[in-house]
């Protein structure tokens, strides 16, 4: 064993292990659309005092905090989304309504005198109807029950509420007060009130409430005299205050006075069912997806594909232990994202074994730990541009995407991670530790690359003559594209909800209830131009336009009187300006998508190559969305990630092929362009084959097993790597023939092999690179 292969083995073994222990010791955070629970996005909106920038934003952020800890919801997130956007998440909350109304409602921020301690269990407010109707009874900051006399001063009169260090008087963190010009007048004489009782006497204290909570009741200073009171600019609230505690007391008192006022745009409520299937069909199709693609790389590879499903077991744990680490939320997209890698994270073992195969055809006397090593450092480059183009589509899911998205792009970009170091790091030390043993390199048809692949030399037997027309394949690619477009014309492309603005609502009732009867029932109540249709098991599906939380209620009391026990699995609810945006956001992510990996092809590549495989990208876009139009599938957020995904797997194929041609054609510069990309599409088939059958395992899997939830985002996929495949040989390949026949660049150089490169060695090393062994 080489000093290199023992440090991968130890570096393997240490990550395994640190893997293994966060796996067994951690929970992975669970996004509302797995655990189920309420997401509301709220987008402040300016007034004619108040700008909802990032500090108003904030303001609010921290009232409506308090106001949603008073609904009793177990670990509630609020945080700030942009400038002007609080996401709202509500774990276990089905009927989103009391939410609702709590974060609608105007904050309410009031001073009070304080008239003694009150009873033991506080009061609600009395009656409008009793003359004490505004006298309330809360606990203080300690829990202490005081008696609070009426409002003498609203949060309307406040001018500033500012958090300082007070290093002069040695107070450390206190907050100052600043109020309006007739605002003050009232704090100084509440105040004044207040100081005519002893030290010590909870009289002598202010409560300041905010929706009928105290978030302060500070005493009066005995410095003050009676009737005297504290001017506005000198008031000062001290107390064991920390920075954050001075900070949000600030904040607070000064977002009751000024609250940007909010619109609830989206608004989505996911029953605990739902989750808990997606996340088991998601487990099984792994599984299954995992175990096919194992036994796949094995029978092709032998011993050396047995090593590699190993690692792909090793893959799947370090990948999943880094999402748990990072704190990663799992959403439903993500879930499936982690799934999909598994099954792609077979493409770099592919290139390396392949490689190998080749290097052990053309030289025969060679060890197999030569041919081994060989094999990993010729396919470096293209394993590491087709990552980079992954990782590119995911960093595009993650900054463009919104909501759920973002997190399939970050367990994407994850797993391309994971699947580099187990591919070059695990896997790369179990087979040098097995090709150095001399069973395996005896025996040939042990090791699985020192013969080449069936696939292979059944193509360089027949040598079929690909692209002596080639313009032939660009004809046929354009007629699928005018079926494609056709079906987007005549059938349309239906927009889910996300994109259009509206609410859709899936119901399980207890009872079978058909589509018309459910339409009657429905139109019956009020909401005639819903539209009604199956979704999973059973379940109805109600589209609608714009409908409240009232609305929802009623109707789902409408199909309760046919269904008997009406349970919501699903809703979306989103505002006609988000869907606006969402729709205008995924045209960006889609023209940004191609000028990003046409930026990094023309760098890597020649132009040519980079503009034909942008036009197959774009080739395969225009595919997968026709598909749907015909299909009649809806476009959703779920859709545009697999449809970004769906680029960088295409990308990925084209980046392989075009590596080889790149490769051949400098080692043979005389050689006819066609003749290269003939053989280059021969030489890269297995890999292509045998990648794109380990991830259509796990697609088939999730289309059968994920239900609804999964199934079209399975689906566009599955088209997506039929159509991707293709395009990167016949659309691709052929559309840089017809532009290198223009292009007067000269071929590309040798590879390693520059100006100072020893002659001897060079001659040494030159062997016909169209040979790969094989003979008839």
């Amino acid at each position: 064993m080489t000093r290199a292969t023992a440090v991968r083995a130890v570096l393997a073994v240490a990550v395994l292990l640190a893997s293994v222990f966060i796996t067994l010791t951690m929970s992975p955070r669970l996004g509302l659309d797995l655990q189920g629970g309420t997401r509301i996005v709220l987008q402040a909106r300016d007034t004619a005092t108040v700008e909802a920038d990032r500090e108003t934003t904030d303001r609010t952020l921290e009232v409506l905090r308090q106001r949603i800890d008073s609904l009793g919801v177990a670990e509630p997130t609020l945080t700030r989304s942009g400038e002007d956007r609080i996401i709202v998440e509500l774990p276990d909350v089905q009927d989103p309504r009391q939410a609702a109304e709590v974060i609608g409602r105007t904050a309410q921020l009031t001073f009070h005198a304080v008239e003694g301690p009150g009873t033991d269990q506080p009061e609600e407010k009395t009656p409008d109807t009793d003359p004490d109707s505004d006298r309330l009874t809360l606990p203080d900051e300690q829990g202490r029950s005081l008696a609070l006399g009426e409002p003498r001063l609203s949060g309307a009169g406040v001018e500033d509420a500012t958090a300082a260090f007070d290093s002069q008087g040695g107070a450390g963190w206190t907050v100052s007060l600043e109020f309006r010009k007739g605002a003050g007048q009232d704090w100084k004489k509440l105040t004044g009130e207040a100081a005519c009782h002893p030290a010590g006497d909870d009289r002598r204290r202010v409560a300041i409430v905010l929706d009928e909570k105290v978030i302060s009741s500070p005493q009066v200073d005995p410095s003050v005299g009676c009737r005297v009171g504290l001017p506005s600019g000198a008031t000062q609230i001290t107390g064991s205050f920390s920075a954050d505690e001075a900070r949000d007391l600030a904040l607070l008192i000064k977002g009751g006075a000024l609250p940007a006022p909010v619109e609830i745009v989206e608004q989505r409520t996911v029953g605990p069912t739902l989750g808990a299937a997606a996340i088991d069909a998601s487990a099984q199709a792994a599984l299954i997806g995992a175990a096919a693609t194992a036994l796949f790389i094995t029978v092709v590879y032998r011993l050396f594909g047995a090593l590699a499903a190993v690692a792909l077991g090793a893959y799947g744990v370090i990948s999943y232990a880094a999402l748990v680490a990072l704190g990663v939320t799992l959403t439903l997209p993500g879930l499936a994202g982690f799934v999909l890698a598994i099954g792609m994270a077979v493409d770099a073992n592919v290139l390396v074994f392949e490689r190998a195969r080749e290097e052990c055809a053309d030289r025969p006397t060679r060890s197999l730990r030569a041919a081994l090593t060989t094999g990993f450092q010729k396919a470096w480059s293209a394993v590491a541009d087709s990552n980079a183009t992954t990782l590119i589509a995911a960093g595009l899911l993650f900054f463009l995407g919104s909501g759920p998205v973002k997190g399939f792009g970050v367990t994407l970009a994850i797993g391309v991670v994971a699947s580099m170091f187990s591919a070059l790091v695990i896997a790369r030390a179990f087979t040098e530790i097995a090709a150095n043993s001399r069973f395996v390199s005896d025996y040939r048809g042990v090791n699985g690359i020192a013969r080449p692949g069936a696939v292979r030399t059944w193509l360089v037997r027949k040598d079929p003559k690909l692209f002596r027309r080639s313009a032939r394949w660009l004809v046929v690619s354009a007629a699928l594209v005018v079926v494609a477009v056709a079906g987007i014309v005549v059938r349309g492309v239906d927009l889910g909800v996300e994109f259009t603005g509206g609410r859709l609502v899936e119901y399980s009732t207890s009872r079978p209830v058909d589509v018309e009867t459910a339409r009657d029932s429905i139109a019956a109540a009020g909401f005639g131009d819903a539209e009604v249709t199956t979704a999973g098991d059973g379940d109805l599906s109600v589209r609608t336009g714009k409908l409240d939380n009232d609305g929802e209620h009623a109707l789902r009391a409408a199909l309760a009187e046919e269904g008997g026990e009406t349970t919501k699995v699903r809703d979306e609810l989103i505002g006609p300006s988000l869907g606006d945006e969402l729709r205008r956001n995924a045209l960006i992510a889609l023209g940004v998508a191609v000028a990003v990996q046409l930026a990094y092809l023309a760098v890597r590549f020649r132009w040519t190559f980079a503009v034909a495989s942008v036009v197959a990208m774009v080739h395969d876009v225009i595919l997968v969305v026709g598909a749907f139009a015909w299909l009649g599938r809806p476009v959703d957020g779920i859709f545009l990630a697999a449809l970004l995904t769906v680029i960088g797997y295409s990308v990925n194929d084209s980046v392989v092929v075009f590596d080889r041609v790149r490769e051949l054609w400098g080692a043979n510069r005389r050689t006819p362009l066609d003749t290269i990309a003939r053989r280059a599409v021969l030489q890269t088939v297995p890999r292509t084959v045998n990648t794109g059958m380990g991830a259509l395992f796990i697609l088939a899997a999730l289309a059968v097993l994920g239900g609804d939830s999964l199934a079209d985002f399975a689906l566009a996929l599955l088209i997506g790597i039929v159509v991707g495949t293709w395009s990167s040989v016949f659309t691709a390949v052929p559309g840089a023939l017809a532009l290198e026949r223009s292009a007067k660049a000269p071929p590309p150089p040798v590879p390693g092999k520059g100006k100072g490169a020893p002659r001897g060695k060079t001659r040494a090393a030159r062997r016909d690179p169209l040979d790969n062994g094989a003979r008839v």
